[in-house]
């Protein structure tokens, strides 16, 4: 179809002529509601990004000389953050002369390794940097299947909430252009976003009083 052609059937029926595929020979359009075309795409990555589990690395500091129920807690959160599909970075600062005794650092980071090998592999080996010695911990392959899981029950028990709130509500299945549901008249038709105001009510005129007849005189 020649583009003149195309061009005057998409503005007769009040839509856009969009080249959707510009490689082609010849380039590939398409009559459409461009508007709406945008909002459907923002809509779908919008959707597809609250799918994504984001994983986030929390850092955990320890000492060479870190108490026994400090060691515990803090090992404890890291099993809570694992068990969420997150990874953990582990730190040792060493202060002072407490660097020439690395073995110790090394020690502590076995230790953290030992008490969680049931839910957490090594993903990067220890490493010294300056007067920090540290190593990254990711969830197992099982941890990390059941937060996903996890968090994909959750996301349709809010959807499920939603479509049922809406429900309730009488709220309208699709969205406009704008994101805002449409609000249909009596008829059907849209109702305007801005109502008219009514003219203001216009007092009914006074009548006047009467003139006063002089009387005649009497003879």
């Amino acid at each position: 179809m020649p583009t003149e052609v195309a061009l005057a059937k998409a503005q007769a029926e009040g839509l856009n002529l969009v080249e959707v595929n510009p490689m082609s020979k010849p380039p590939v359009c398409k009559i459409m509601d461009y508007g709406r075309f945008k909002y459907e795409e923002k809509k779908k990555a919008n959707d597809a990004k609250k799918k994504q589990v984001v994983v986030k690395i929390k850092e955990v500091k320890l000492r060479p000389k870190t108490e026994e129920h400090d060691y515990e807690t803090k090992v404890r959160h890291v099993r809570e953050f694992l068990e969420e599909g997150n990874k953990a970075k582990i730190t040792i600062m060493f202060r002072g002369r407490e660097i020439t005794h690395r073995n110790l650092g090394t020690a502590i980071l076995d230790d953290v390794v030992g008490d969680l090998k049931d839910i957490a592999v090594v993903e990067q080996t220890p490493r010294l940097e300056g007067k920090q010695m540290f190593m990254i911990l990711g969830p197992n392959n099982k941890v990390a299947q059941r937060a996903r899981d996890a968090h994909r029950n959750a996301l349709l028990a809010s959807e499920k909430e939603k479509a049922e709130r809406k429900g309730v509500d009488g709220a309208p299945d699709e969205d406009d252009e704008d994101g805002e549901p449409a609000v249909e008249g009596a008829e059907g038709e849209p109702k305007a976003e801005a109502a008219e105001t009514a003219p203001a009510a216009v007092p009914a005129p006074v009548p006047a009083a009467a003139p006063a007849v002089a009387e005649a005189p009497k003879a």
